[in-house]
């Protein structure tokens, strides 16, 4: 009888979760799979699933415009991680500070993060424009004669991208690093103050240890971030000039949506998985070395 009561009970629960767990089933676990079978495919979203082995994930690697994605892709995250993180930095630290207006200030840095990324890529996209945006007005204003060309010039378009994607995203970092700011024990400031330390040693002693559980997260939420981005791309140049900002998940959805290649464009997408997890394994391997979790 009681096993009974207990069996019961259990059949409850499981039924609670159902729904939860058909969602996840279906809308998540379910594409996955189908998208790790099509990548053995040549299915164009009309045909009969052919299965064509690794024939796929070998053409990627002879892609040349997959390989000038996957490049423009990790010279984007080698600017943007680091940028993003020294920018939100040094804006939770201002912040932390408690100067006059720190929440405006606060304020003012978060809100490009709430705001919508088509909207933002417009606005950036007039601020760019080389002849009447403008910031190429203000530079000639003051003397410039030939001011950068941004997003219309092959050798600044990803730069102007980078710029535009550190600028959005340093607010939401800000709140997350202001908070393991200001999680740090004040007596350990008062102490490193009475062994005599200054500004510098307090931050590289005592503030970067402290904090480093924080910035680990961080990092690794950057990087993840800098190779799904996309919308960004899409609005402002669309992959262009030529293909100097085409990045991984564009040329996914260029295969995928616009040539209507979904077998090819799923082997891209599980290489780009497959990267993504082994910087993160490599991260949370080598976290030992540097972060403090005190």
């Amino acid at each position: 009888m009681i096993k009974n009561k207990r069996v019961a009970r259990y059949l409850k629960g499981y039924l609670f979760i159902l729904p939860n767990f058909i969602g996840f089933f279906v809308f998540m676990a379910l594409p996955i799979i189908m998208g790790f079978v099509i990548s053995f495919t040549d299915y164009n979203g009309f045909s009969q699933f052919n299965f064509v082995g690794l024939k796929n994930y070998i053409n990627m690697f002879q892609d040349e415009y997959f390989r000038v994605s996957l490049r423009n892709n990790v010279v984007y995250t080698l600017v943007t991680v680091p940028g993003t993180i020294v920018f939100a930095l040094l804006l939770a630290m201002a912040v932390n500070q408690g100067i006059k207006g720190s929440g405006l200030f606060k304020t003012m840095f978060f809100l490009p993060n709430i705001s919508s990324m088509v909207a933002v890529g417009i606005v950036w996209s007039m601020i760019f424009n080389p002849t009447v945006g403008p910031l190429n007005q203000l530079l000639r204003a003051v003397g410039m004669e030939n001011p950068p060309m941004w997003i219309s010039s092959t050798s600044t378009a990803l730069g102007s991208i980078m710029l535009v994607a550190i600028w959005k995203q340093a607010g939401y970092y800000m709140i997350i690093l202001l908070a393991g700011l200001q999680s740090i024990p004040s007596q350990l400031y008062e102490a490193s103050a009475i062994d005599g330390a200054g500004p510098v040693q307090k931050f590289f002693k005592v503030t970067l240890p402290m904090l480093s559980p924080t910035m680990f997260m961080v990092t690794i939420l950057c990087i993840i971030n800098s190779f799904q981005v996309f919308d960004l791309v899409n609005i402002m140049t669309a992959g262009g000039p030529g293909r100097s900002t085409n990045v991984l998940v564009f040329r996914i959805y260029q295969e995928g949506f616009q040539k209507l290649q979904f077998g090819y464009a799923s082997s891209m997408a599980y290489f780009l998985f497959l990267l993504v997890m082994i910087i993160t394994i490599i991260q949370f391997r080598g976290q030992k070395k540097w972060v403090n979790y005190m």
